[in-house]
């Protein structure tokens, strides 16, 4: 498939020098021309080492290698920069591990590229979407977030917390993506619940959900309980400014810049500028 656009991929890595070689090749194969960035958080088993040889055979693949493990979220806001810098006319988020599958990688740009979607979310909870094989604490923890997200958040998205999915370069501008400061499954959620307050059209489109092909997950008890908090926080926050009119001109909380919890609610109600 040739696509008129630029998509550009971002993928975070921490210890992913047994899935990132594979990784890379099955994308390529499919999107011979992708440009891909790698952000990789210092790993101690090389992987920023293993993507540099890549870079060497396959064109547009490089490697960002920051000072320490900066997370998730961070890695993605800086990806997503670097991708708008260049041009890119949609950003590509997915995992190293090989859960989230290079064929798949098709149909979610062209939701975007071609049929107008702000963001194609990868989503396991749609006719034709599956995580064979998963164990059963995840899948329920999974299914409980989604559920979770889309009761306090008011989306309409059955996966906010799949890490594939595509945005256009459009709305990530409109949203301003440096002031989104979660991490691990609360970033996932923050941009979809984004993106539809800011009317942007999102679809999901199924995939198959693999275990991670080599290494540890990187699920922790600090991911879900930060994901649990600012779904709460930013839940309240959407009511409040629903009933006082200023549903469309409110900043959301923002965990790393916010006064406190109180006086982002508050300000919910109170417009901006």
């Amino acid at each position: 498939m040739i696509y008129t656009g630029r998509p550009f991929v971002v993928i975070p890595t921490y210890n992913e020098a047994g899935n990132i070689s594979e990784a890379i090749r099955r994308i390529k194969r499919q999107l011979p021309e992708i440009d891909i960035l790698v952000v990789d958080d210092s790993s101690p088993d090389g992987t920023a080492d293993v993507v540099r040889s890549l870079a060497e055979i396959y064109p547009n693949v490089e490697v960002i290698q920051r000072a320490g493990k900066l997370g998730l979220g961070s890695a993605y806001r800086l990806g997503f920069g670097v991708g708008l810098e260049r041009g890119a006319t949609s950003l590509v988020e997915m995992d190293a591990d090989l859960s989230h599958e290079p064929e798949s990688l098709p149909q979610l740009i062209r939701a975007v590229e071609e049929e107008g979607a702000d963001l194609c979310i990868g989503s396991r909870y749609v006719r034709g979407g599956a995580s064979p094989g998963l164990k059963t604490y995840r899948l329920l923890l999974s299914r409980a977030g989604n559920l979770y997200a889309a009761l306090s958040l008011g989306i309409d998205i059955k996966d906010a917390t799949s890490g594939f999915r595509v945005y256009s370069a459009e709305v990530l501008r409109k949203l301003d993506v440096d002031t989104v400061s979660a991490d691990g499954y609360a970033f996932q959620i923050e941009m979809a619940f984004r993106v539809q307050a800011a009317h942007g059209r999102v679809v999901e489109r199924p995939i198959i959900f693999r275990n991670r092909h080599l290494g540890a997950s990187k699920m922790s008890f600090r991911v879900v309980t930060e994901a649990i908090f600012l779904c709460t926080v930013w839940g309240i926050q959407d009511r409040v400014a629903r009933l006082t009119g200023n549903r469309d001109n409110y900043t959301h909380y923002h965990k790393d810049g916010s006064a406190s919890v109180v006086k982002a609610i508050v300000h919910s109600a109170r417009r901006q500028g």
